[in-house]
C-alpha cells in the first residue's frame, strides 16, 4: 500500500496555528522572511509552523540565541526590534541617566548581523537613548569591556558564538559591564512581552539617527584602550620573542585582534591560518564553527607542523573563547582541554603575580574542574563556586568586591572561557590568549614545556581527569527527552554507579543537597543541574545546554599519583577507571529516556 508521504510529514494547519501564523506575517518588516513565512503557510507544513510558533525564543542567558528565519521562535529582523524596544523601555525605567550614558552596539560576522544591528541602533535611537555603535565587526569582549569603559548604560552584541552557521544571537551586558543575571533577564523580558507587534516598532534612519547626535560610531580609541588593558596582563614579557605561535580566528571576528595583541607583545613569529583569519558567515571550512569539534583544529594543526611551532591558539567566530594545542613529550601537538587551559592560568596567575594580592580570587562554574578551587586553598587564596555560565562568575567577582574586598584575579568555565583580571567583565579568548601565550614564553624560559608545567601542578596538587558526553535532541520532541531525562534521576536516584557508592546528591533546581542522608540547602540560584560526588573522588553533573538543543554530562576522577610514578602510568589508570564510570551513566541515562 503506498503512503503519502508529504500528507505524514506536513498535517494540515489547525486554524488556530493559522491564525497566529497570518498575525505574525501581516507585521514582519522582512520581505525576506515574509516571503518565507508566506511559503510555508502556502505548503500547509504543520510541522514547521507548529515549530515556529511553539513559543518565543527565550530570553535568557545573556539574550536571545537560535536559527534564522520567519516566526516568534526564530532569530529574524521582527524579534530583534521588539526585543530591543523592550530591552529601551526597561533601560529608561531602570536607569535614569540612560539618555547620557547611552548603549554600546556591536556586531560579528554572521548572516544578518550587521542588519540586526543597524535594527537595534535605529530603535534606541526612536527613543531617545543614544548609540555607541561600532562600524565595524568586533570580539564579543571589546563590546563588553566598552560598556565600562564609556560608562554606558547597557551594551548589546549580536552574535551567535560558537554555533552553526544558520544561528545568530542577541546578547546584553549590563552597565557593569557583565552579562545580566536575575532579576535583569526576567524584567527585560517582561517588557519585550508587553512590546506589540513587530510593525509598530518605530526605527530612527541611521542616518538621520547620527545627523541627531544618538548614533555615534566608535573609531579606534576603545580598541587601543582594550588592547592596552590586556597587554598589561602580561607577566613574563621579557620571554616573548623565543615562542612560535599557529593561531587560526575559525572565520571570525578575533583575527587581527589577536595577531596585533600578540605582535605588540613581542611575538615575532605568529603563523594566522590564511584560510580562516577573516570573517566569513558560511564558515566554509569547518563543519561546525567551534574549536571542541572533531576537525574544526586541523588545518592550524597542519600549519603548526609545517612551521614547527610551539603552540596553537584558536579563537571561536565571536572570540570570546580561546582553545589550545601544545606539544607533548615525544613532540606530537595535542589538545589540552578547557580545564587543563583553566588550571595552566590559573596557577600561573596565583603564584607568578608580581604584586600578588592577599585578597585574590578565582571563581570557576560547578561543570568545570574542581581542581582550581583545591589549588586556590592550598596556596591561601580566595575561591568560589557559581552555577554554569560566566554571567555568573563576572557578577559574583564583582559582588565579592563589594561584600569583602576580594581582588579577583581569573575566572574560567570548562567550555573554554576564560578572563583574567577585570579589564573585561566577561570571558575574554584574546586577553587569555595573550597570558597562555606568555604563560608558553615563561615556561620555555625556565627549560620546560606547557605540558611540562601542567605535570608539576599535577605532581603537586593531584591528576584531574575530566570527561564530556553530549547528546543532541533537536525540536519540541527533543526537549521533552531532555526533560526526561532529568525528570527521571530526580525521581529515582541511583544508590550506586559501577558500584561505586553515590555520596551525595545536589540538585541545583530544587537548592536541595543530600549528603549521607543528611539534606542541606544550596545557596546558588536555581538551575535545571543535577550532581553527584561518588566514592573515589568522582564526581558528576547533568544539566540541559543553555544555548543548543543539548544534554551535557560532565565527569571528574581525582587520582592520587604514587611516589615517582610515571604520569601516563598514573594517568591510563584513571582513565580507565572514569571510563567504566561513564559507560555505567550512560546505561542508566538510557534506562531514564534517552534513546542512545
Amino acid at each position: 500500500m503506498l503512503l503519502n508521504s508529504d500528507l505524514l510529514l506536513k498535517p494540515d494547519l489547525s486554524p488556530e496555528l493559522r491564525r497566529r501564523a497570518e498575525a505574525w506575517l501581516a507585521e514582519d518588516p522582512d520581505p525576506l522572511t515574509r516571503a518565507e513565512l508566506a511559503a510555508l503557510l502556502a505548503s500547509n507544513d504543520g510541522v514547521e509552523l507548529a515549530d515556529r510558533f511553539r513559543g518565543a525564543l527565550e530570553f535568557g542567558t545573556a539574550g536571545l540565541r537560535g536559527v534564522m528565519g520567519a516566526g516568534p521562535n526564530r532569530m529574524n529582523r521582527a524579534v530583534v526590534r521588539r526585543t530591543t524596544l523592550g530591552l529601551a523601555r526597561y533601560l529608561k525605567s531602570m536607569v535614569p541617566e540612560v539618555a547620557e550614558r547611552g548603549v554600546v552596539i556591536g556586531r560579528d560576522g554572521r548572516k544578518l548581523s550587521d542588519v540586526f544591528a543597524r535594527d537595534a541602533a535605529g530603535v534606541f535611537a526612536a527613543e531617545g537613548i543614544p548609540v555607541h555603535y561600532f562600524p565595524e565587526v568586533v570580539p564579543t569582549p571589546l563590546v563588553a569591556f566598552a560598556v565600562t569603559h564609556l560608562t554606558a548604560a547597557c551594551g548589546v552584541m549580536v552574535t551567535a558564538s560558537h554555533n552553526p552557521p544558520e544561528y545568530n544571537g542577541y546578547k546584553v551586558y549590563w552597565g557593569n559591564g557583565a552579562q545580566i543575571i536575575p532579576p535583569h533577564d526576567h524584567g527585560i523580558a517582561a517588557a519585550i512581552d508587553a512590546a506589540g507587534p513587530a510593525g509598530d516598532v518605530v526605527l530612527l534612519d541611521h542616518d538621520a539617527a547620527k545627523t541627531r547626535g544618538v548614533l555615534r560610531e566608535l573609531g579606534p580609541g576603545v580598541g587601543e584602550a582594550y588592547l592596552a588593558g590586556i597587554l598589561g596582563l602580561r607577566l613574563h614579557a621579557k620571554d616573548a620573542t623565543a615562542v612560535k605561535i599557529v593561531y587560526t580566528a575559525m572565520h571570525g571576528v578575533g583575527g587581527r585582534w589577536m595577531v596585533e595583541a600578540l605582535r605588540r607583545a613581542g611575538f615575532e613569529r605568529v603563523f594566522p591560518v590564511p584560510q580562516q583569519q577573516e570573517p566569513d558567515g558560511d564558515f566554509p571550512t569547518v563543519r561546525f564553527p567551534n574549536p571542541e569539534e572533531k576537525g574544526a583544529m586541523d588545518l592550524a594543526a597542519a600549519l603548526a607542523q609545517r612551521h614547527g611551532a610551539d603552540l596553537v591558539l584558536a579563537n571561536d567566530p565571536d572570540a570570546d573563547r580561546l582553545a589550545v594545542l601544545t606539544r607533548d613529550a615525544h613532540g606530537y601537538l595535542r589538545p589540552l582541554n578547557g580545564n587543563e587551559v583553566g588550571v595552566l592560568l590559573g596557577h600561573y596567575v596565583l603564584t607568578q603575580t608580581k604584586l600578588r594580592s592577599p585578597r585574590a580570587l578565582v571563581i570557576t562554574s560547578l561543570v568545570s574542574s574542581s581542581q582550581l578551587l583545591d589549588m586556590a586553598v592550598r596556596l591561601g587564596a580566595r575561591s568560589e563556586v557559581t552555577l554554569t555560565g560566566f554571567k555568573w562568575i563576572a557578577n559574583r567577582a564583582l559582588a565579592r568586591a563589594a561584600e569583602d574586598g576580594s581582588d579577583f584575579v581569573f575566572g574560567f568555565e570548562e567550555a573554554l572561557g576564560y578572563t583574567v583580571g577585570t579589564v573585561v567583565r566577561d570571558k575574554d579568548g584574546i586577553g587569555a590568549g595573550l597570558v597562555f601565550a606568555d604563560l608558553a614564553a615563561w615556561c620555555q624560559g625556565r627549560g620546560t614545556s606547557v605540558r611540562g608545567y601542567l605535570e608539576e601542578i599535577e605532581r603537586e596538587f593531584g591528576l584531574y581527569i575530566s570527561e564530556q558526553k553530549n547528546f543532541t535532541f533537536k525540536g519540541a520532541e527533543g526537549a521533552e527527552v531532555i526533560r526526561a531525562i532529568m525528570g527521571g534521576f530526580r525521581k529515582s536516584p541511583p544508590a550506586s554507579i559501577s558500584e561505586r557508592r553515590v555520596r551525595a546528591m545536589r540538585d541545583y533546581e530544587t537548592s536541595v543537597s543530600l549528603s549521607e542522608g543528611k539534606l542541606d540547602t544550596l545557596n546558588l540560584p536555581s538551575s535545571n543541574v543535577i550532581a553527584f560526588d561518588l566514592d573515589g573522588g568522582v564526581r558528576i553533573t547533568l544539566r540541559p545546554s543553555g544555548t543548543e538543543p543539548k544534554i551535557k554530562y560532565y565527569f571528574e576522577l581525582r587520582e592520587t599519583l604514587e611516589r615517582l610514578e610515571p604520569l601516563e602510568r598514573a594517568r591510563a589508570r584513571a582513565e580507565e577507571r572514569l571510563r567504566v564510570v561513564m559507560d555505567a551513566f550512560v546505561v542508566l541515562a538510557r534506562e531514564r529516556g534517552q534513546p542512545l
